[in-house]
């Protein structure tokens, strides 16, 4: 990102604007210079008050914090790289995004969920690595050894890294709308999906590898299991409708499932209640970039093949030439040499 104004528009645009002006700030130069905390954390446009604090108290989270919202885009970026919408950010915008999540859509109910999710993984992550004095391992173990394993290593702390997502990401989600009930819902999802995730892992101790002793901890999931299936998630978000009450507050909007045939949505769905731009033609103000020139599969059948992907537009084929290593042999001991050779490839782009 190589501006931030002091202006933004709400939600989920201004959150990650912020986060990642905090990311390079610690990660930069500048950060050992940066001594006083109110400075740094004063240096972020668009926190509210609560965040605000929340960055002076936990300062030394933050760097985490901001790295999980990388990672969730990151992620985003992989699980759509074969979509009409690839998660495209852009880099001298107002918005990371652009227009694209202002809008109640698939696509905001996934960037909220991933992005929160990358929050709590990150955070529980760093704090099992030791880089934070505040957090460390989870003592508290969920149960008693197995049969033939006990309890070591550094369970990762995952109720820590959800606690500071939910801190830091819901405390712009406090207006009575529908879209800050939608933004919480999806953050909420986002998080669980990591608690959901964990499991045990064990490594075996003995003479010759044998295993007299195992010990095991809890740890995190890679996180591209985090993206997989928020995906599937994406896949099948609920609709729903927007509904106002009267409440002593004033009115309040809630969010109601569309269709009462169908299941209602758990805690572990994704949400949405405005229909998606179909993303193939550019559109500033849905932030459409539309699939022109987009590589497209000519042999698949799904949503990445040259049918869908351009729309029936139809694609263009040029061919390219590509070094690559081959021919490689290993040598004892130790090294591998390899041969170079030119492949040509059909390469297919939308019209």
């Amino acid at each position: 990102i190589n501006s931030f104004p002091c202006i933004l528009d709400t939600y989920l645009s201004m959150y990650l604007l912020s986060i990642y002006l905090v990311w390079s700030l610690a990660l930069g130069q500048q950060y050992s210079s940066l001594g006083s905390q109110p400075i740094l954390c004063g240096s972020i446009p668009g926190l509210v008050p609560k965040q605000l604090r929340f960055c002076r108290n936990y300062i030394e989270i933050m760097p985490s914090v901001a790295e999980g919202v990388k990672l969730g885009i990151q992620e985003c970026q992989h699980q759509f790289r074969g979509r009409r919408w690839n998660c495209t950010t852009i880099d001298d915008s107002l918005a990371i995004f652009g227009p694209v999540l202002d809008k109640a859509t698939r696509e905001s109910a996934f960037v909220h969920a991933i992005a929160s999710a990358g929050v709590a993984f990150a955070v529980t992550r760093s704090c099992a690595e030791g880089t934070s004095t505040i957090c460390g391992c989870d003592s508290h173990h969920k149960g008693p050894p197995g049969d033939g394993w006990k309890w070591g290593g550094c369970s990762e702390d995952a109720d820590f890294g959800v606690l500071v997502s939910r801190e830091f990401a819901d405390a712009r989600e406090n207006r009575p709308d529908a879209r800050s009930a939608m933004n919480r819902h999806n953050n909420e999802a986002g998080r669980t999906t990591i608690l959901d995730h964990m499991h045990l892992k064990c490594k075996c101790h003995g003479l010759s590898g044998s295993c007299e002793v195992k010990t095991c901890w809890w740890a995190q999931p890679d996180f591209r299991a985090i993206g997989d299936y928020l995906k599937d998630k994406y896949d099948s978000a609920s609709e729903m409708v927007v509904e106002k009450h009267r409440e002593s507050r004033g009115w309040v909007e809630t969010l109601r499932a569309k269709y009462a045939l169908f299941k209602p949505p758990t805690e572990r769905d994704l949400v949405y209640y405005e229909n998606s731009p179909n993303f193939c033609e550019p559109n500033p103000e849905t932030g459409s970039f539309g699939t022109r020139d987009r590589t497209c599969n000519v042999t698949s059948h799904g949503i990445d093949g040259c049918d869908l992907l351009c729309c029936g537009r139809g694609h263009n084929t040029r061919t390219e030439k590509r070094k690559e290593k081959c021919h490689c042999i290993f040598h004892w001991c130790c090294y591998v040499s390899c041969q170079e050779c030119v492949r040509v490839y059909d390469v297919h782009t939308c019209k």
